[in-house]
């Protein structure tokens, strides 16, 4: 099964709004005969690409996959009555499809006598399809709280110098970070401070789209993100019909600025204040699940974390921290009025894995489960 996530991960990005999907194939003998990966919407699933290696020599072999064999008609055939025809003697998975209405490919497969062994390494194959399974469930993109910080947690000094807190290494991980998300969303204060492009610099590389929540529709139309020269390729073929670029802005912005943005090639999408007054961002979630977004990297600022945090959005931290302190009143990575007490706060759980970056520590943290009823 490990295998099987091995081989998913080389399509990370480029799939949505479809899984990373893994497949190998043993022999009687415990030998690997074939593999196979899902690489993007309208291509064959990872079973079928495996057992098309084999031809008719699947019979009495083993096959794994991270995600159960589907059973719905989509861009592709089902996979389960395929799997179930082709002669493997057992199945194993490592989650059930979260789709709803899209399972039933376990039942497939046992109805045929065919041996069916399932949860097998579940939360590592949860994690690693946390878009798709966050938007089978809840319709909305996953998303990952990305920042770079001192050791006392600032992301600028108290003057606002803020390039570069981290160093080249560093920096590099987040260009390969960008290239895995569908999407990668800023604050306008980002973009009036920084002017961002937003885009993955990788070589060969696929660009996300970018958002800017925009309550006044400030950002600047000869802003860098909105140069034409700077983008590329959509994520997935599935998301090609989207914009480049989505400035998010509220019901009470200047129409008079919206033309200047469309006309350098940007969606205007407009969404309703929360109860702080602040753009909705649960309503965006939602016009982004139904887009086909699965997964959005959030790179701040701190005003953004914080009302993903207080809507109960961040699902995934990615923490890159340089061994300085700047202290004082300068900006934090996550703003807002802060919680009284500890209790309430936000809780996460550590990935066992830190990684050291030159002379930065990479730290990534899933959001933990909130207890049902509370």
């Amino acid at each position: 099964m490990a295998r099987c996530l091995e081989l998913a991960e080389r399509y990370r990005g480029r799939t949505s709004p479809n899984p990373i999907v893994g497949c190998v194939i043993v022999d009687r003998a415990g030998k690997v005969i074939a593999e196979g990966a899902h690489a993007g919407p309208g291509t064959p699933h990872a079973e079928i690409a495996a057992l098309a290696k084999l031809k008719h020599k699947a019979k009495g072999a083993t096959l794994y996959v991270n995600l159960e064999p589907c059973t719905h008609q989509g861009r592709t055939p089902p996979c389960a009555p395929v799997v179930r025809d082709s002669g493997v003697a057992r199945v194993v998975i490592g989650m059930e499809d979260p789709v709803p209405g899209h399972g039933g490919g376990t039942a497939v497969l046992k109805r045929a006598k065919v041996a069916v062994t399932s949860g097998v390494l579940r939360e590592d194959c949860e994690r690693a399809n946390l878009p798709f399974v966050t938007w089978a469930r809840e319709g909305r993109p996953a998303f990952t709280l990305k920042a770079a910080i001192t050791l006392d947690g600032k992301i600028a000094t108290v003057a606002g110098e803020s390039q570069w807190i981290t160093g080249e290494a560093a920096r590099a991980d987040v260009m390969r970070l960008r290239t895995t998300h569908d999407a990668v969303m800023v604050g306008i204060g980002t973009v009036l401070a920084d002017d961002p492009q937003l885009t993955a610099r990788v070589k060969g590389a696929r660009d996300p789209i970018r958002i800017v929540l925009d309550g006044e529709l400030r950002t600047p139309p000869m802003a860098k993100l909105l140069d034409p020269s700077t983008s590329r390729t959509s994520p997935s073929a599935a998301l090609a019909k989207l914009p480049r670029v989505i400035i998010v802005t509220g019901t009470h912005a200047p129409t008079d600025r919206e033309a200047a943005l469309i006309a350098r090639g940007a969606d205007v999408w407009c969404v309703p204040d929360d109860d702080k007054g602040q753009l909705d961002v649960t309503a965006l979630a939602r016009m982004l699940g139904e887009s086909g977004i699965t997964s959005v990297l959030v790179e701040g600022g701190g005003e953004v974390h914080a009302s993903l945090l207080d809507h109960q959005l961040a699902d995934q931290l990615v923490l890159y921290v340089a061994p300085r302190i700047v202290g004082g009143p300068a900006k934090s990575w996550v703003g807002g009025a802060g919680l009284p007490v500890l209790a309430s706060a936000h809780a996460f759980v550590f990935d066992d894995a830190v990684v050291r970056l030159g002379d930065d520590l990479r730290f990534t943290a899933l959001a933990r489960p909130v207890p049902e009823g509370t």
